[in-house]
């Protein structure tokens, strides 16, 4: 797809992937809504994006939340008038053996990484067909197809949206709504100091078996899947 001047919807945009990836999108030319629910965050990103004449909505949203989805979504669709775009990026991790994950962890994860972007995909596949199509790029992660001790919570939940962005491809491929699966590797952000067991970050960084990618490189590879449209896109060629 050609990227000036399409509206992209990212989740997850106040920092880390979401913000670079916003940032890649607005260079490209895109026209930009901004989800995260860290409010001051993604007003100096919007203040920043407007001083360089990226036309972009911010918009606060706790994507655990079914109500918040749906204002996004709304949001997004009056200000813009349709989505052609959307960026399910927002994610947390809760780690923890099998033996000892906290089952509340694991359930909040769930909500945020698994039902959260089945919710916007509800909200804009309408929207999309409406319009003629569109790119739903659903970000999963590496750990989903390998077997990290501590990891079991996370991977589930990205296997999860795995088989949900497999199915929606079938479904929707006949109207011309594309779904693309990205897989990051260990990255360069504070999303493992950030997970709901941020007690074992230091263990898990340091045990990894996957290099730590930066946020720009992964940021490019979700434009290139937007521009190539490929079913799923790894990090390496």
């Amino acid at each position: 797809m050609e990227i000036q001047d399409k509206v992209v919807l990212i989740t997850g945009a106040s920092a880390g992937i979401g913000l670079v990836t916003a940032r890649r999108f607005a260079e490209a030319g895109a026209k930009l809504a901004l989800v995260a629910r860290s409010g001051d965050l993604l007003a100096k990103l919007h203040d920043e994006l407007m001083e360089q004449g990226i036309e972009s909505i911010a918009i606060t949203a706790d994507l655990r939340e079914p109500a918040d989805i749906k204002r996004a979504v709304n949001q997004t669709v009056q200000y813009f008038g349709h989505v052609d775009i959307l960026i399910n990026n927002a994610g947390q991790a809760a780690a923890g053996t099998v033996a000892e994950v906290n089952p509340d962890d694991f359930r909040q994860i769930i909500d945020l990484n698994i039902f959260g972007p089945l919710l916007l995909m509800q909200a804009v596949i309408p929207i999309m067909r409406e319009h003629g199509g569109g790119i739903i790029i659903n970000v999963s992660s590496m750990v989903s197809k390998m077997h990290i001790p501590s990891l079991s919570a996370y991977a589930a939940t990205k296997s999860a949206l795995n088989m949900i962005s497999d199915t929606a491809r079938v479904e929707l491929a006949p109207e011309n709504i594309r779904v693309i699966s990205v897989f990051p590797r260990l990255t360069a952000t504070d999303f493992q100091k950030n997970s709901l067991s941020s007690s074992i970050h230091r263990r898990l960084t340091s045990n990894s078996p996957m290099p730590a990618d930066t946020p720009d490189l992964v940021a490019e590879k979700i434009l290139n899947a937007a521009i190539n449209e490929p079913e799923e896109q790894y990090m390496t060629d």
